[in-house]
C-alpha cells in the first residue's frame, strides 16, 4: 500500500526552493565568492583569509574576538587560519596583558606587504557581478540591514 506522494507544489508551497529567501543568497554568495578563486589562488590565500586582511588592514592589530564578530565566523574557524597564517609570516599573535584568555593578532610586514598585491581585486570583482552600480549598491545596503538585524 504504498501512496503517491502528494506533490510539495500544491500541498506545500512554503517547501518550493523558489520559495526560499535562502537559496538565492546562498547561491548568490557562493558564486560571488567563487569569482575571488583566480585572483586569490596564486597568492595561497582563501576567500576567508583574505576578508582576515581585509578586517586587519582596516582596523590594525585586534582580536580573535573581534575578528569573529566582525566577520560573522566562530572561533573554531578564525583560530586555525590564524595559526596558518601566522606560520606563513602575515600575522603576529600574542595574550592580551589584562586577560591572557583573549588573544591579539596584529598584521606582520609581509601581511602589511600583501595589501599591494590585492589591491585591484575589489575592481576585478566588480566587473564580474553582471549588475548595474546602483543595484549592487542597493544589494549591498539589504545585506548589511539584513546582518544589522541579526546583532540586536
Amino acid at each position: 500500500m504504498n501512496a503517491e506522494p502528494v506533490s510539495t507544489m500544491e500541498t506545500y508551497p512554503q517547501l518550493m526552493l523558489e520559495s526560499q529567501l535562502c537559496f538565492p543568497l546562498y547561491a548568490a554568495s557562493r558564486r560571488i565568492v567563487n569569482a575571488y578563486t583566480p585572483f586569490l589562488k596564486p597568492l595561497g590565500l582563501t576567500y576567508t583569509q583574505y576578508i582576515v586582511f581585509l578586517c586587519l588592514w582596516e582596523y590594525g592589530e585586534t582580536t580573535v574576538g573581534d575578528l569573529c564578530r566582525r566577520l560573522y565566523l566562530d572561533n573554531g574557524t578564525i583560530t586555525p587560519m590564524i595559526k596558518r597564517m601566522e606560520q606563513e609570516g602575515y600575522v603576529r599573535r600574542s595574550r592580551c596583558a589584562e586577560d591572557e584568555r583573549v588573544v591579539k593578532v596584529r598584521l606582520s610586514e609581509q601581511g602589511w606587504a600583501l595589501r599591494e598585491k590585492v589591491r585591484d581585486i575589489p575592481q576585478q570583482i566588480g566587473r564580474c557581478i553582471p549588475l548595474p552600480h546602483e543595484d549592487a549598491f542597493r544589494l549591498y545596503q539589504l545585506l548589511n540591514g539584513l546582518l544589522r538585524t541579526e546583532e540586536t
